[in-house]
């Protein structure tokens, strides 16, 4: 949206906001930058979606279904998704699915079958954790989910500085 190839309408109040704002102080590199990227990749025995398989721009996985049909439509061992900032490990052995939100701590062995991965967000966490979350991956051997903290408050503060919405400063104390 910052970059004008989705409309601003796509995006409701705060959201609209804070996009509007993040256009108006994006710099050329920056720009450059988002300008090359893609919602969906293929890399090294893995694929990427900003979203879903099915929809790679907008579509949350955030419950056993919707990680299913992305597994189902793709082929690699490893799938790594975005877009919800909610942490997740999601294996498929056979026909079974098993997992869900991965805490901080959480260690996948990638040789026990598929993976879909979401590794959460070091900005905007939204599982409830405000800390910033992370996925640290050893190809082919373990993927490991991690937290740490950050000065939440000070991010606040310069939030509020900027006049972003308010609603947006204070979810980040509590990871929603």
């Amino acid at each position: 949206m910052v970059l004008g190839a989705l409309s601003i309408h796509d995006f409701a109040g705060d959201a609209a906001v804070a996009a509007r704002w993040t256009q108006s102080v994006l710099d050329d590199d920056a720009r450059e930058f988002l300008a090359g990227l893609q919602p969906s990749a293929r890399r090294d025995g893995a694929e990427l979606f900003h979203g879903s398989a099915r929809d790679p721009v907008w579509e949350y996985v955030l419950d056993e279904e919707t990680a299913w049909w992305t597994l189902q439509g793709t082929t690699e061992p490893l799938v790594l998704v975005g877009h919800s900032h909610v942490p997740l490990a999601i294996g498929l052995a056979g026909e079974a699915l098993k997992g869900g939100v991965a805490p901080d701590g959480t260690l996948i062995d990638l040789d026990a079958g598929r993976q879909l991965l979401n590794p959460g967000s070091i900005g905007q966490p939204r599982d409830g954790d405000p800390r910033a979350a992370y996925l640290m991956l050893e190809t082919g051997r373990t993927a490991g989910f991690h937290r740490v903290e950050y000065p939440i408050d000070r991010t606040q503060a310069e939030m509020r500085t900027r006049g972003l919405p308010e609603a947006l400063a204070a979810r980040l104390a509590a990871g929603l």
